[in-house]
Order: structure tokens, then C-alpha cells, then sequence
């Protein structure tokens, strides 16, 4: 079997969870092979190695972390092109952060191959080549795209599967790299830690809970919270309650905001508009609170409550603590 490439995103040294997810989906049509664009710290090879990593590209240029996205081409353009030399490239599999949707475009361009984003699964077609999974229209339509052609690159949302270990001793390369002037165009002059708030990250979360224009009021945003708490969750909000100024833009889920795709997905006060429905459609399970029986996001829902989230959240986040003790 061929390798199939996988961009790693490991911020501050640490691997997310999403990279060991397009290892585990890389290992169904070839074998993994890891691309990591910093230095390559050790407790990083071992756990990409312990999910089926057999080979990690080290790239330790300060260009491919100070410039914004073609010092990133550049450097999978030259992994891809030293394999697809020795007919050995199976594909290139990168996550859906709007960075990586723009690598993978750039990349498929580079390499005259096709390209498909917000890939929920990838599957083995009967002749070995990859075939991306992808909902459309509000998870009305499952799309599934073959590669006739070139090499398969897909971003593939997080939580598209859950990670399996398959450990191998992965072997290190180093990959000396002559960045192109013109992807160093763009260079990111400072970096803010964003606040730690002991909660997953959004786009990551197995489960995410999000509050709308029914909770009333910021106030009202500390029954989301607790919830989530309770399921290790991330706290999201529909834009009517961004715009409202009840919690953070960073938090905005919607087709102006983030997209998620977590196996449980609770929406409390959320009427369901296609804006709002763009960014959560994919979710493994929907949990739907709201007191209007007609709202469209219950068209989405797995389960649904028809009441009022303020008299049906206490009494969730009560069951949860007696079901724990």
C-alpha cells in the first residue's frame, strides 16, 4: 500500500486529537505517513507513531510557522512530490480549519489533483483509491466523490471517527526546505494565547452545547455552561445570541461562524435557521430544547423537548448529578 500524507495540527507541541482521527481514516486505503512543521518533539513522534504514523516529516523552519499558509503548501508540495516520484503518494489528508481548507486547495492545485473539504468520512473504494463522505443541504443529501484522477486531497472535519491505535516505531525524516518568496507575502507579526476556560476547543468537541435567542439573556448562559460542564462539553451560541451581546463571537456557531460536528450536539433556545443549521448539520446526535413545536431545527433532531429550557435544563443538569452519585 502506498503512503498517505496527514498535515499534522499540533499547536504548542501537542497533537490534537483531529490529526489522530486522519491517521486512523489514512490507515483505510495506505499507510500514514505524518508531516509536522516544527521541531519534533519526542512525546509527539511516540504518539503519532502509537496511531499508526510510519513515517514523521520533520520540516523545523521558522518560515513555516511565521508566514500565513504557502510556507505549508510548500513544504507538503515537496513530502508529496519526493513520493508521488517513487509512485508511493495514496493521498493527502488535512483537517477543515478555514487554514487547512486553504492548504488543501493550494496543495491540490500544486499537485494538478482534485480537492474535497468538509469531508465527514473517508471511505476505501472497491478499487483502493479513496471516496470522501460529505453532507449536503442540511444533511439532507450524504455525497460521495471519487478521485478518477491525480491524488486525493480531503479536509476532513473533527469527529469524523474515533481514533485507533496502531502503534508502529515510526521512523524520523528531516525535509530541508527553500521556501518560495512569494509565500512569504504574508507574515504573522504576534500571537495571543486565547484564555483557557478548562472546556474543549469548539471545532474539536465530542459534544457541544449551544444556547440561542430562547435563553433570554446572558444571564441565562449559565445554565448552558453548567451543562456542559457536567458532559466535558464546549459551550456554543447561535448568532442571534452573539449579535445580542450574551456571549462571544468565538463562540458563534453558523455559517458566519464555526462549524462543528460532534457525536452529541444539545441546542437549547435555538430556532434552527439555515444560518445556524450550515454549522452544526453534521453532528452524529441532535438534542433539541425548545418551546416552539413548529422551530425547523427540530427537522435535524434525534430527540426533542418541547418546553421551556429554563424549567427543562435545571432538571436535565439535576438528573445528571443523580444518575452520578
Amino acid at each position: 500500500m502506498s503512503h498517505v500524507l496527514v498535515l499534522v495540527d499540533a499547536p504548542e507541541g501537542e497533537v490534537r486529537k483531529s490529526t489522530l482521527e486522519l491517521l486512523t481514516l489514512a490507515r483505510r486505503f495506505g499507510r500514514p505517513a505524518a508531516v509536522v512543521l516544527q521541531a519534533a518533539d519526542p512525546a509527539a513522534v511516540e504518539q503519532l507513531g502509537r496511531y499508526g504514523a510510519e513515517t514523521v516529516y520533520v520540516v523545523d523552519d521558522p518560515a513555516a510557522r511565521d508566514f500565513l499558509v504557502a510556507p505549508t503548501v510548500d513544504a507538503l508540495a515537496r513530502v508529496a512530490g519526493g513520493l508521488l516520484k517513487s509512485g508511493d503518494l495514496a493521498g493527502v489528508l488535512t483537517g477543515s480549519s478555514p487554514d487547512a481548507k486553504d492548504v488543501a486547495a493550494r496543495l491540490a492545485v500544486r499537485l494538478g489533483s482534485g480537492v474535497v473539504t468538509d469531508a465527514v468520512n473517508v471511505e476505501a473504494g472497491d478499487d483502493g483509491r479513496p471516496v470522501a463522505v460529505q453532507s449536503a443541504f442540511a444533511a439532507s443529501y450524504v455525497v460521495r466523490s471519487r478521485f478518477p484522477a491525480g491524488v486525493p486531497v480531503i479536509a476532513v472535519k473533527p469527529n469524523a471517527v474515533t481514533p485507533e491505535e496502531a502503534p508502529v516505531e515510526p521512523a524520523v525524516e528531516q525535509v530541508q526546505i527553500s521556501f518560495t518568496d512569494l509565500g512569504k507575502g504574508a507574515r504573522i507579526t504576534s500571537r495571543t494565547p486565547r484564555e483557557a476556560s478548562g472546556r474543549p476547543e469548539l471545532t474539536d468537541a465530542s459534544v457541544v452545547v449551544a444556547g440561542g435567542r430562547g435563553l433570554g439573556g446572558a444571564e441565562a448562559f449559565a445554565l448552558i455552561e453548567r451543562v456542559a460542564d457536567q458532559l466535558g462539553a464546549a459551550v456554543g451560541a447561535s448568532r442571534a445570541a452573539v449579535d445580542a451581546g450574551w456571549y462571544p463571537h468565538s463562540h458563534q456557531i453558523g455559517q458566519t461562524g464555526k462549524t462543528v460536528s460532534p457525536q452529541l450536539y444539545l441546542a437549547a433556545g435555538i430556532s434552527g435557521a439555515i444560518q445556524h443549521r450550515a454549522g452544526m448539520q453534521t453532528s452524529k446526535t441532535v438534542v433539541v430544547v425548545n418551546k416552539d413545536p413548529d422551530a425547523p431545527i427540530f427537522e435535524l433532531s434525534d430527540f426533542g423537548v418541547v418546553g421551556d429550557l429554563h424549567a427543562v435544563l435545571p432538571q436535565f443538569s439535576q438528573e445528571i448529578d443523580r444518575r452520578r452519585s
